[in-house]
């Protein structure tokens, strides 16, 4: 026997054996699946869009997103938009959430140097996440204990939020 037949699969491959990545098409399937990611999620789910849909101003994603940020002090969501603008104007259930949580939820606009990424994507923790492909069509990958594939998103991401500005803050809107 080799030592790498006794090696563990995470340490060989660098990823969970339990690791599961498939593509699928559709909008309303990756809705239901950031839906159905939240309540699992323990630390930051880290969103990245051109802007966000109205989902996002639904009465049950932000009870769950309430919900995850209740579970403890270190829960975060980081989101970061193209066009932070209609946030306010039609996510009030959202920038409440700004409000109640403004230590742990952040909202940011990109600048010049980031308008040009085109691949919405949500990341759970590090190790989930969901990506499309273009924010024009419905070809998106969906990641499960997905370590290599959550933390090339997460180094993405973090390149986008250092190419963003504050955007949404917790003061008084026009709402």
């Amino acid at each position: 026997m080799t030592g790498d037949e006794n090696t563990p699969a995470v340490q060989r491959t660098g990823n969970l054996p339990n690791a599961q990545y498939r593509r699928f098409e559709g909008v309303r399937e990756y809705e239901e699946l950031i839906d159905g990611l939240i309540p699992q999620t323990q630390r930051a789910i880290r969103v990245f869009d051109r802007s966000l849909s109205r989902s996002w101003n639904s009465a049950q994603r932000c009870e769950a997103l309430r919900q995850f940020l209740l579970a403890s002090r270190l829960s975060r969501l980081y989101i970061v938009v193209h066009d932070a603008e209609p946030i306010e104007r039609e996510c009030p259930r959202l920038v409440d959430l700004v409000r109640q949580f403004s230590a742990a939820v952040r909202i940011h606009e990109t600048l010049t140097p980031a308008k040009h990424v085109y691949d919405p994507f949500v990341v759970f923790d590090a190790s989930h996440y969901l990506h499309r492909f273009h924010y024009r069509y419905l070809r998106a990958a969906h990641g499960t204990n997905d370590l290599i594939g959550a933390q090339q998103l997460l180094d993405r991401y973090a390149e986008i939020w250092d190419a963003s500005v504050h955007a949404v803050s917790a003061g008084t809107s026009g709402l």
